[in-house]
């Protein structure tokens, strides 16, 4: 006799499979992540056993508890994969799902055209269709679509007509707005419910400008000392990053230096007594990272600088970097924040055979608990002087479940605040970083210059690792001159300024390159007398004059991108091809309905990657991507030089690197598009 054994099954799937949701963090461990304005590309892949057709809706929530459905459409066919594009525009926490159904209605209509024109079935049809009207009238309830419905169940069971007169019911204008409201449908399936975290529009698109504010206004006296520029005199500078159309000033380190192993000039163990060190050798006797520079003002100072800032538009960020100086304050009261060596030396920060002896790196493993309190408390400290953006310095060095923990106590108080990861480190880390809740990263964008390169990369950014790394494209740093920018001349810094300021809706400049600073210290990959170890005042009003200053390039891209709302927008980037292996196309579009005034805005950027050249080609634009239908021609605007050509599929390009090495193209749609 056999038995029979009962046990506890739990179904993985609904009746109708809905699989592979995005946006969703790999492993979704995390919220996935968006921004306010952002257009968001929701999908699914939905499908079911057999021929009948189906339809899929997204079901948003969003912070407020509103509800919204969005139908969504099949994409390319044999994919099952079916999606929904929708412009999120407040902040918080959005849950979502999406439903599938059987949609009986369009499946009938289906069987009904052919069958009926075959001649097979015909009545049988026809009775099925009138039911599934019966069906949807009975939804309809009192609603004006049910006299409508009415009416066409009866011409549908009217014998008198021929079967295609009846069917032709079936197809009628007002049935199917009617139907749009009462369809009938079966098998409704709902998928397992997500986030989708929305952050300000500022976690993911601005202008970032970097300078030093000891070097603003800074003096050098007739017996070679220096007089420090400070607060109040780098204020003197805010007016001209605002009319740059900077939105974002970042600030290196303003804290008290040490002394203790001070670096000297182009990064020497040998400083002369007037030396500023290095701002990332933080603390001294004056004060730690709860201080300001006594050089620079007081806190009082500080705030009035941030009140200056946002007086013209600017936002302040600020350095966030975990480490200590030799004789700054923790060294003494917390000894087992740091990494003791057998000898009893505390270790000094390294990346061997490199050593950096005026910095001593924490070890969070000593004291986890009491070393992540003391930072929490130093964010919460510079939140309260007005700061709402951190440039954190270094963080793939800290444990990752302590960014995890930080970031979460900070967004739970102030959820506006914004953390830019500077992390050039491998894949794993940096994606997780962002994964974790770091709002911007710092990227591998600065050593991507290739047409081959830049491809690639920035198809991964914007499509395979949007859902929850937001790129930051700063085109220099203190750190980083690359080849590329010290032998490229003036096109090189015009062509990488371009693509950042274009492909990104963040990218970033340090000061000086708009003067194309591109002397590099022998052997290394930043500029030579770095002002990371020394001062560095620029006059500005020379360079202007002289004309040896990209500042009005600069300042058009950023008019640029304020006029253009595809350019801020992250998921919308499309590669197109070219017959050069130097000249990069891709395009922004963002579809009218997402635009205020209603009109769709696409940018096609041209741009030639050989600064040392004049090139020719032709370019083959995909025209879907653009919102046009094969076969279009269009008129295009060049952003930059103000000439305007009439283009379509394939269109001949020339550009000279020494004249305009870049095409930033409006495409003048039509009117209603």
């Amino acid at each position: 006799m056999a038995t029979t054994h009962r046990s506890s099954f739990s179904h993985r799937i609904g009746r109708i499979p809905i699989r592979h949701l995005s946006p969703v963090q790999p492993e979704n461990r995390w919220p996935s992540t968006a921004f306010v304005g952002e257009v968001v590309p929701f999908a699914a892949t939905v499908f079911r056993e057999g021929h009948d057709l189906l339809g899929a809706e997204l079901v948003l929530t969003a912070p407020d508890g509103t509800d919204s459905r969005h139908p969504m459409s099949i994409g390319a066919p044999g994919t099952d994969r079916w999606h929904a594009e929708v412009q999120v525009e407040q902040p918080g926490d959005w849950t979502w799902h999406v439903e599938a159904f059987a949609d009986d209605w369009a499946t009938w209509l289906h069987a009904a055209t052919v069958k009926i024109a075959a001649g097979v079935d015909v009545e049988l049809m026809l009775i099925a269709g009138a039911q599934l009207l019966e069906r949807a009238i009975a939804d309809a309830g009192t609603t004006p679509a049910a006299a409508v419905l009415t009416e066409a169940r009866a011409a549908m069971r009217k014998m008198t007509l021929t079967p295609s007169a009846r069917l032709a019911v079936a197809t009628d204008a007002r049935l199917a707005a009617a139907l749009a409201e009462h369809r009938p449908l079966s098998l409704r399936t709902v998928s397992e419910q997500l986030v989708l975290r929305v952050e300000r529009t500022r976690a993911a698109v601005g202008s970032w400008y970097e300078f030093f504010p000891r070097s603003e206004g800074a003096k050098q006296k007739r017996d070679c000392s220096w007089q420090s520029g400070t607060f109040a005199t780098a204020a003197k500078r805010l007016p001209a990053v605002a009319a740059m159309g900077f939105d974002v000033l970042y600030l290196p380190p303003i804290h008290p230096i040490g002394r203790v192993n001070r670096k000297g000039p182009n990064n020497t163990l040998t400083p002369g007594p007037h030396d500023p060190g290095s701002p990332w050798a933080i603390g001294s006797t004056e004060g730690g990272h709860e201080a300001v520079h006594p050089d620079l003002g007081t806190v009082a100072d500080f705030e009035a600088f941030v009140t200056a800032a946002a007086q013209n538009g600017l936002e302040i960020a600020i350095d966030l970097a975990l480490q200590c100086a030799p004789d700054h304050p923790w060294v003494a009261e917390h000894p087992e924040w740091f990494t003791t060596l057998p000898d009893g030396s505390i270790q000094y920060a390294e990346n061997p055979p490199k050593k950096y002896q005026d910095i001593y790196p924490l070890n969070f493993d000593n004291d986890f608990d009491g070393l992540s309190r003391e930072v929490l408390k130093l964010v919460l400290l510079w939140i309260d002087r007005g700061v709402r953006i951190f440039r954190v310095d270094n963080p793939h060095t800290k444990p990752l479940h302590f960014w995890e923990w930080l970031l979460e106590q900070v967004r739970l108080v102030h959820p506006d605040v914004v953390f830019l990861a500077e992390a050039f480190t491998r894949p794993a880390m940096m994606q997780s970083l962002g994964a974790v809740g770091f709002q911007q990263s710092y990227t591998y964008f600065t050593w991507r210059n290739t047409k081959r390169e830049l491809e690639q990369y920035l198809a991964e950014l914007s499509h395979e690792t949007s859902a929850f790394l937001r790129p930051n494209l700063f085109v220099n740093t203190p750190d980083i001159l690359t080849e590329y920018l010290q032998f490229g001349g003036v096109p090189a810094y015009k062509t990488r300024a371009a693509i950042a300021a274009t492909a990104s809706p963040t990218w970033g400049v340090y000061s000086g390159y708009e003067l194309i600073e591109n002397i590099a210290r022998p052997g290394s990959e930043e500029n030579i007398d770095n002002e990371k170890y020394e001062y560095k005042p620029r006059d500005w009003a020379a360079a202007a004059k002289a004309g040896t200053t990209i500042a009005p390039y600069l300042t058009n891209l950023n008019t640029i991108r304020s006029r253009h709302p595809a350019l801020r927008q992250l998921r919308n980037l499309t590669v197109h091809a070219s017959d050069d292996e130097a000249i990069l196309v891709y395009s922004k579009v963002l579809p009218g309905r997402f635009v205020r005034s209603g009109r769709t805005d696409g940018i096609i950027v041209v741009a030639n990657v050989d600064p040392h050249s004049a090139r020719e080609t032709t370019v083959h634009l995909d025209l879907e991507a653009l919102g046009l239908e094969p076969g279009a021609t269009f008129d295009v605007k060049d952003l930059i030089t103000g000439e305007r050509y009439r283009w379509g599929a394939d269109n001949y390009v020339r550009l000279d690197a020494f004249i305009e090495p870049v095409h930033i193209l409006r495409i003048d749609y039509p009117k209603g598009m």
